[in-house]
């Protein structure tokens, strides 16, 4: 699990929360919001246990909404480890920095977002392209979405933030 930030073409800035399954390399969410405070990461970490169950641990790093109170009490009422990366060691969380990196270089980078709803619907299509339509060397040649269909996923299945 980490964070992007950009703008709207307006100026106002916006963040985005990204989640990448480190087994899969399935991105199951991006929420993008003008805020996204620990009470929303909670909500959409919740989300995401009702559609693809819990993970075992997640790695994250240090930052004030990964660090809060919410956040650590809906993970040890869930039974979740959360797995801070050393700070300034961003190669800890490997996999969610190369898709942070990508989602810059194919989407941010390419788009002049007019509203955050603009930016919400491109930044999903690019999410669902990912998933479903981008074969990956370390899966076999296959997509995230097609890898997930024949893996069973164990119960320590981790997910980074």
């Amino acid at each position: 699990m980490d964070f992007v930030r950009d703008t709207l073409s307006d100026g106002r800035a916006f963040r985005a929360l990204t989640v990448v399954d480190d087994c899969t390399r399935e991105c199951p969410v991006i929420e993008v919001g003008l805020s996204l405070g620990s009470d929303r990461v909670v909500a959409v970490l919740e989300r995401l246990a009702v559609t693809r169950g819990l993970p075992h641990s997640i790695v994250l790093d240090n930052g004030p909404e990964c660090q809060s109170r919410a956040l650590d009490a809906w993970a040890h009422r869930r039974g979740v480890q959360l797995q801070f990366i050393r700070p300034g060691k961003p190669v800890e969380n490997a996999f969610i920095e190369s898709f942070n990196g990508r989602l810059r270089d194919e989407c941010l980078n390419q788009h002049r977002f007019l509203s955050l709803a603009d930016a919400r619907r491109t930044i999903e299509g690019w999410r669902q392209d990912y998933n479903t339509a981008r074969p990956h060397r370390a899966l076999g040649t296959l997509t995230p979405a097609q890898f997930a269909e024949q893996f069973q996923r164990p119960t320590t299945t981790r997910l980074s933030a």
